[in-house]
């Protein structure tokens, strides 16, 4: 569709004409030489001199023109547009961090793989975050591994080729042997502080007590509230172990409830794929939607129409007229002859 940005600016159309009923005429004082014999030379050439000013006259050419260029120079000022079909943008509205636990006990082999062969724990998570990832479409996924100290794996992006392609790098141990949830929620904190967006969500999985952190979990769950971040735990591993091998599925809970999120306990791959399809309902992907609509300046057109008509205004002028009033003007000489 076509509009005028500044449709205002056309309210000035009629000002020329306001100015030539207010404004006093142009005037200008000009030298002139007097002579004695001014009478009688006019008398001899025949005319008659009358008193007041020189009127200048336009011609009908000019007073045509005149008007059009103005209403055309006012309307490239009003800024003409087109507006283009709109253009629909959608952003995420949602950060989403997996926090993955890399000790040294996600390399027992008590998981049972697609094909029925036995396989570690941390190879069967990989596989599972990899499919819940590839729903993910419109959130913003960042990736979290932790061991004895928590790194970011993956920054928060949209590139989720890139964030598959680092979780198949995970290895056991990588990140230490022992295990740091308290410092992996902070991790969590820290990767969001200057986020814009207000949906933040953590899934934090591991098989291992916390015996590492240097931030209480607790504490740590407590700045996530804050942060307005929202932790789901899963804990894989045996609640009956002992030191690093016990995942303590109370402090998991407890974890989750000061923020607002679930905790859920995965003993086999069917169960782990079944947890991380529950949350993908329990967190749909939020989207914004933005219209775009753009727009084509058409400004130039009527303003180059102006230029082109002053232009030919004035070749027209010094090509025609200017000759015509010159042969004009050497019609009106009147030459007497001299007799002796």
């Amino acid at each position: 569709m076509f509009q005028l940005e500044h449709p205002w600016l056309l309210l000035v159309l009629p000002l020329p004409l306001l100015v030539w009923w207010l404004a006093p005429p142009y005037g200008e004082r000009t030298r002139a030489v007097r002579g004695p014999f001014f009478d009688d030379l006019s008398r001899l050439t025949g005319q008659t001199p009358a008193r007041g000013a020189v009127i200048l006259r336009g011609n009908w050419l000019r007073r045509i023109l005149a008007p059009i260029c103005w209403v055309l120079v006012v309307l490239a000022l009003a800024s003409p547009q087109w507006l283009e079909p709109p253009v629909e943008r959608t952003e995420s509205a949602r950060d989403l961090l997996l926090a993955i636990d890399l000790s040294g006990s996600m390399a027992t082999q008590d998981f049972i793989d697609p094909q029925g062969q036995r396989t570690d724990r941390l190879t069967a998570v990989k596989g599972v975050v990899d499919e819940f990832i590839q729903h993910r479409t419109t959130d913003r996924i960042g990736l979290i591994v932790f061991g004895t100290n928590a790194f970011p794996q993956a920054p928060l992006t949209l590139d989720h080729v890139a964030v598959r392609e680092l979780l198949d790098e995970l290895r056991v141990n990588m990140a230490g042997p022992q295990t740091a949830i308290g410092d992996a929620i902070g991790m969590a904190v820290k990767m969001t502080e200057h986020s814009q967006q207000r949906d933040r969500v953590l899934i934090l999985l591991t098989d291992g007590n916390d015996t590492a952190s240097r931030l209480p979990a607790d504490k740590a769950a407590a700045i996530a509230k804050a942060h307005r971040i929202v932790i789901h735990t899963i804990g894989i591993g045996d609640p009956h172990a002992t030191g690093e091998d016990r995942v303590d599925l109370e402090a998991l809970k407890r974890i989750a409830s000061v923020t607002g999120g679930q905790s859920y306990r995965g003993e086999n791959r069917e169960q782990l794929a079944g947890i991380y399809a529950l949350l993908d309902r329990m967190t749909p992907s939020k989207v914004k939607h933005s219209v775009y609509r753009p727009k084509v300046k058409l400004y130039y057109y009527p303003l180059g129409v102006a230029l082109l008509l002053m232009l030919g205004y004035h070749l027209f002028m010094l090509g025609v007229l200017a000759p015509l009033a010159r042969r004009r003007a050497a019609a009106d000489v009147v030459s007497e002859p001299v007799g002796g």
